[in-house]
């Protein structure tokens, strides 16, 4: 079956990293044709927003896209273009799965769970106001319909890959209407799904937790703002953000990307590390539904990566970005 998927390359490494991605998803046999699509501040100029509506169509025609990093203008009044992808396209579930891999340092070496954070609400929002001089109020917009898709696509998850335990994560000691609501949900749903175990954690407690044994969560489900950061720190234990790869589920349209910067600073040097946007590419053919090509791209990632010595330097190697994608192709 042949696929066209919107390609947006980004700006600073993101041309790199995507196009070594594509690369290693054209090895895998499965048919693509790449649309490609602008974003991000080089845009700005021709177009006047960092998010041109020709983008937002193409993968609205295409359900998927492929998003490599983004810059995001400061001081121009323009949200994140990441921010508008979610709320635009209603992309209300970010997928974040952390799991260890041999060769790649860090203090763990079995870690294997996946966050999955709400998307389009939360103080991310964007509802702020000045209030009087010196005071801003930001509001935090918590409903019973997000709550409900969040916490069912988390189980959904679970049952999609035989995880055994869902956890709500929430701060409703302290903010009881807007995270009781989410949590009186949370329990609602989880009624429905009798064979896989539920537990609620306040965050605090569960960033503690999570350092000291990752190992006794499986799926974490929480709202915006919590599964920013607390996604970010899962990542931490696996590596770091060079290794993480993320998507963005909504009804209708997929958004699979890097969530690490765009690293201006070693863009054009060819020594970008692609491999969370390629697992990323990986997480988009499994959404796709090919899993054996999907599996193939990981099982590549894993085994040039513990040989160590093909890699890029951050990752402890001696190869550039040509080189590792190169040595993945190899074995795909």
């Amino acid at each position: 079956m042949a696929y066209t998927v919107t390609l947006i390359p980004g700006d600073g490494i993101g041309p790199e990293v995507t196009e070594a991605t594509r690369r290693v998803i054209d090895a895998t046999g499965v048919e693509i044709e790449w649309e490609i699509q602008e974003a991000g501040g080089d845009v700005m100029n021709r177009y006047g927003t960092p998010l041109p509506q020709t983008t937002l169509d193409s993968i609205k025609k295409n359900k998927v896209a492929l998003k490599g990093p983004i810059t995001t203008p400061v001081g121009t009044g323009f949200r994140s273009v990441n921010v508008q992808l979610r709320q635009s396209l209603d992309l209300f579930a970010n997928y974040r799965p952390a799991k260890t891999i041999p060769g790649v340092s860090s203090r763990y070496d079995d870690v294997d769970l996946i966050v999955v954070r709400e998307n389009t609400e939360g103080l991310y929002s964007g509802l702020e106001h000045i209030v009087v001089p010196g005071v801003v109020e930001s509001l935090r917009v918590i409903t019973e319909k997000a709550s409900e898709r969040i916490v069912r696509f988390a189980f959904e998850t679970a049952l999609k890959y035989k995880r055994r335990k869902v956890t709500a994560v929430h701060k409703a000691n302290i903010l009881k209407l807007s995270d009781g609501l989410y949590l009186e949900v949370a329990r609602r749903i989880a009624r429905n799904y009798p064979d896989i175990q539920f537990e609620e954690s306040i965050v605090d407690a569960t960033a503690m937790k999570l350092v000291m044994d990752p190992q006794a969560f499986d799926v974490l489900v929480m709202e915006n703002l919590f599964g920013d950061i607390i996604s970010d720190l899962t990542s931490g234990l696996v590596g770091g953000l060079g290794m993480a790869p993320s998507a963005n589920i909504g009804e209708s349209y997929s958004v699979f990307e890097a969530v690490h910067g765009s690293a201006p600073d070693i863009a054009g040097k060819g020594v970008a590390n692609p491999s969370a946007l390629i697992l990323s590419g990986a997480l988009m053919l499994h959404h796709l539904g090919e899993v054996a090509a999907a599996e193939r791209m990981e099982q590549a990632v894993r085994r040039v990566v513990a040989e160590g010595t093909r890699t890029t330097r951050d990752l402890g190697g001696e190869s550039n970005t040509r080189e590792y994608v190169e040595a993945l192709l190899e074995v795909l």
